[in-house]
């Protein structure tokens, strides 16, 4: 029972990540329908850019809040900057193109900018500072849980709710709605679309770049070639949810990231990615539109 605890929390971990990184893909298809594969790579810009301000502030000896936040601040400011870039580049002028074409685009900019980490960092791993400190309360759960996976499951679910009340609550968020449902209308009743695309990029990208950093600074070490395979993972849970869905996208995350951790602990740690994907064509099979997802008709 100990371990199978142990395992439970650790996969809670994992999806609150992939729901972090996930949200970004469910967001940005549920307006235009398209897949920003691209997304992996914000995810890494974000991990190294809160890596090189913690850095810094810790040589300057700023205490490990003021570290955290601005570090934390930084990674999801710089990482939105790239996100606006990544949707003017690869997918405003490909806007009124065939489908095949901005997906090009962006998997052309996911190589672009992974490569241009190779280039500006190094090829290696690096090790990432301790910025998640060991709770004092969190001793007699050592055995369980620990501190970076409280951080991390707490940051999550804050984020959500902020998340969630800027998509219910606020005049983007309305306008984010609205767009999703019919662009065009959208434009006719005086929403600016292109603004609207670019703000959900941009809130979809913070999201990853907190994402980066708290898996970061949990695991300890980041390299350039991170967000290739948390972007596959975070895809396959915003499919397993239901892509275009945010509750499916959260729900998704948690599916995958237990099943990832129990298949770990019970069968092998080399079978982690087969389990992943197979669940992935198992719902996909028996339900196409994922676990939240609704069934969509398509004129003729």
């Amino acid at each position: 029972m100990h371990y199978f605890i142990e395992l439970f929390f650790s996969g809670l971990t994992r999806g609150a990540i992939y729901a972090l990184i996930a949200l970004g893909y469910t967001m940005v298809y549920g307006i235009i329908g398209l897949i920003n594969f691209a997304h992996g790579e914000i995810y890494m810009i974000g991990a190294f850019t809160s890596y090189i301000v913690a850095s810094v502030l810790s040589l300057y000896g700023y205490p490990l809040f003021a570290t955290v936040i601005i570090a934390g601040a930084a990674a999801v400011v710089w990482s939105g900057a790239y996100g606006y870039t990544v949707e003017r580049l690869a997918y405003r002028p490909l806007r009124r193109a065939p489908r095949l074409s901005p997906l090009i685009s962006a998997i052309g900019m996911s190589i672009l900018l992974q490569n241009y980490v190779f280039l500006a960092q190094t090829s290696d791993f690096i090790s990432f500072p301790k910025l998640i400190p060991d709770l004092p309360f969190m001793d007699r759960y050592a055995d369980y849980l620990g501190s970076s996976d409280v951080v991390i499951l707490f940051t999550t679910l804050i984020v959500m709710g902020i998340l969630t009340f800027i998509i219910r609550y606020t005049r983007i968020g309305k306008a984010m709605r609205a767009t999703a449902q019919d662009s065009t209308m959208a434009m006719l009743v005086g929403i600016n679309v292109n603004r609207v695309i670019s703000a959900t990029f941009v809130i979809g990208s913070g999201l990853a770049a907190i994402g980066g950093m708290l898996i970061a600074a949990h695991i300890g070490q980041i390299n350039y070639y991170i967000g290739f395979l948390a972007g596959i993972k975070a895809f396959t849970a915003a499919v397993l949810g239901g892509i275009g869905s945010i509750p499916g996208a959260v729900l998704g995350s948690l599916v995958l990231g237990l099943t990832e951790s129990f298949a770990t602990g019970y069968v092998s740690s080399d079978y982690e990615d087969v389990f992943a994907f197979t669940l992935l064509v198992l719902i996909l099979i028996f339900r196409p539109s994922g676990l939240l997802g609704k069934k969509e008709s398509q004129k003729v």
